[in-house]
């Protein structure tokens, strides 16, 4: 059996940042209409330090089901860093085979901030002009490449935990982009700036705190995808309108959400919906200027499947744009 196989370089060639964020937009709709369960992502720990993930679903309003099979393990070129490594595996609903084969750390590098860029899209008051970005690592290149497409930052301002890094990945976005990238060495001053802040830093401990952020600030929680990391605090987490990418996987598996339920400070009920109920119509994203919208992403298959996909069509001529 002859199958398609895009490799990393084919994915970052065929998966256009704007094509993907339509592309999530409604792959996002798509779940949260259809209302059909989808199984939580499996983690197998393989090791201290390495888990194997397995993110099966059906995206059936795009014509697709599969998997994502993915290790995660420290980077050996960046020391305190993750690397994902595995494919994403799209089937066809029609003849039911294998449709074609992705690298899963190219498509998650790019579904997922542009995902977070459709959620910002919706979520961010109108005149949001400045982005603060927390973290240093992929997800932070992609996240600022993504976003910079649905608001016109004026501004945009980087914090990590090695102030070389921030330097060095400021320095290269900022000829990138042509955009001033702005690194911050403090990232209580880089929150009390911003009109818009994602973590993405896979940090173990809070380095976002519901204190720094200032009133009508829209957050992306991004760098947690499974229980045990905080990026941020549970002051934030009770003062924001919370919503999921997918409901039951931020009640099972948002570690920012489930820290701050098992302290009593918050029920299933503080996660108001699902980004895909935002794109519908049917959920009021943001219902003041003055609040405080937060998006938890924990990353869900139908995003890898949409992704696929599109490019996928791109590469065969097809029409399909979700």
């Amino acid at each position: 059996m002859s199958l398609p196989f895009y490799d990393a370089q084919a994915v970052e060639r065929l998966l256009d940042y704007r094509g993907c964020i339509a592309a999530m937009r409604e792959a996002m709709r798509s779940l949260s209409e259809a209302g059909k369960p989808q199984p939580l992502r499996q983690i197998v720990q393989i090791s201290d330090a390495a888990m194997f993930g397995v993110m099966p679903g059906d995206l059936g309003a795009i014509g697709s089901f599969g998997a994502k099979l993915v290790s995660v393990a420290e980077d050996p070129a960046w020391p305190g860093r993750s690397r994902h490594q595995g494919v994403v595996v799209a089937f066809d609903t029609v003849t039911n085979a294998v449709a074609c084969i992705a690298d899963a750390e190219a498509v998650t590098t790019i579904r997922t901030a542009c995902a977070t860029a459709a959620a910002t899209d919706a979520l961010a008051h109108r005149s949001a002009r400045v982005l603060a970005v927390f973290g240093t690592g992929t997800q932070a290149r992609a996240h600022i490449r993504a976003l910079t497409l649905v608001r016109p930052f004026e501004r945009v301002l980087l914090w990590g935990r090695s102030p070389e890094r921030t330097a060095v990945l400021a320095a290269e976005l900022s000829v990138e982009l042509g955009v001033a990238i702005e690194a911050v060495a403090k990232g209580h001053e880089a929150a009390a700036q911003a009109d818009v802040i994602c973590t993405v830093s896979g940090s173990a401990e809070p380095i976002l705190f519901g204190d720094w952020v200032h009133s009508g600030t829209h957050v992306n929680l991004v760098g947690s995808s499974f229980l045990g990391r905080c990026e941020a605090d549970s002051a934030l987490v009770v003062k924001a309108r919370y919503i999921a990418d997918y409901r039951a996987g931020a009640l099972a598996q948002a570690a920012e959400f489930v820290v701050a339920r098992d302290a009593g400070l918050v029920t299933d009920e503080h996660v108001v919906g699902e980004i895909g109920q935002v794109f519908a119509g049917r959920l009021i994203g943001r219902e003041r200027r003055d609040q405080i919208t937060l998006y938890k992403s924990l990353g869900h298959v139908a995003q890898d499947l949409a992704a696929t996909a599109y490019l996928h069509a791109r590469a065969t001529g097809g029409s399909q744009t979700a």
